[in-house]
């Protein structure tokens, strides 16, 4: 029998596991509700599997592993390469990504204002300019310092985005934040702990497939349908239109026909208009919606609380 993955002697560290990132979509401001809907097989250790194929800033995971030490696999998922390069370096060589941001921080907070910006706007020119030289499917010490390279950019830039081109170019401008925090050691050291158990993936959502059962948990967080004519942007890499849609809802009936326990978050259409999308999609399964805030936008006007609709096909 496969033992758990978190034994007693990690609880403390990962009492501080969190998003490293911050990330478009993020369910932070979310996880009081999502976890009154965590399945009770977490709980009782009946399910001991869990997977993540939209992985993103993965607040969720990161908030399970607190208390659920019944797990025995995980699969985390992603197609954004970004992403998955780093935390494939947080999970392999977490001290040295340390000791790389710890660098970037002290250059950056020991200058003047228009020397920040300058700083800035060179690493974010160095990312991008060797893009199509990294080898996003070997494992390579040239990852530990894109890694950090991202992670700066993201304490950094203006309101703190991920977001890329068409090229993949990471092209959010300079942030005029005071003192950011770009290195948060115990933050980095606790997702360590928790990522070092992980199987991360690189790909397209179907691949779990093949790795669910009726012992597994899904959480999906795809991203998210535009809830308005205006909201279109993404920073997911590729399009993710309604025929995407369609086949993620595919995936979880066929999914749920293998007694896999689901839980999915999107945007609900029927906050501007009379959109029945989500609704026909997932007719069958429990949908509910629940307040959301949205937390980041360019325009402080389009933040504030909209609806967003969770899909389950359990009891809670």
């Amino acid at each position: 029998m496969t033992q758990p993955i978190f034994q007693t002697e990690d609880a403390a560290l990962l009492t501080r596991a969190a998003p490293v990132l911050k990330w478009a979509g993020g369910k932070g401001q979310l996880l009081p509700q999502l976890r009154e809907r965590y399945p009770k097989g977490l709980e009782h250790r009946t399910l001991t599997t869990y997977i993540e194929p939209f992985f993103g800033g993965g607040a969720v995971f990161f908030d399970l592993v607190k208390t659920c030490p019944g797990l025995e696999h995980i699969y985390l998922c992603d197609v954004n390469p970004e992403l998955v390069l780093l935390y494939r370096v947080i999970q392999r060589d977490i001290d040295t990504l340390i000791e790389a941001l710890r660098g970037f921080e002290e250059t950056y907070l020991s200058l003047d204002e228009e020397a920040r910006k300058a700083f800035f706007y060179e690493l974010r020119s160095s990312f991008n300019d060797v893009r199509g030289s990294i080898d996003f499917g070997r494992y390579s010490s040239e990852w530990v310092l894109r890694a950090a390279k991202t992670l700066f950019l993201n304490k950094t830039c203006f309101n703190g985005l991920f977001r890329v081109n068409r090229k993949g170019h990471f092209n959010v401008p300079h942030g005029r934040y005071k003192n950011p925090t770009i290195l948060h050691e115990p933050r980095l050291r606790a997702a360590h702990e928790a990522l070092r158990y992980a199987e991360i993936r690189l790909g397209d959502f179907a691949q779990i497939a093949e790795l669910a059962d009726e012992k597994t948990f899904v959480y999906y967080d795809p991203p998210y349908r535009p809830i308005s004519e205006t909201a279109t942007f993404t920073s997911y890499a590729g399009a993710f239109g309604d025929d995407e849609q369609r086949r993620l809802a595919a995936l979880y009936r066929a999914l749920d026909t293998k007694g896999a326990t689901q839980l999915l978050s999107n945007s609900d259409p029927t906050n501007y208009v009379d959109d029945p999308f989500f609704d026909d999609l997932y007719a069958g399964f429990c949908i509910e919606r629940i307040d959301a805030n949205r937390m980041i936008n360019a325009k402080a006007s389009k933040r504030g609380a909209v609806r967003e609709i969770l899909v389950r096909n359990y009891e809670v």
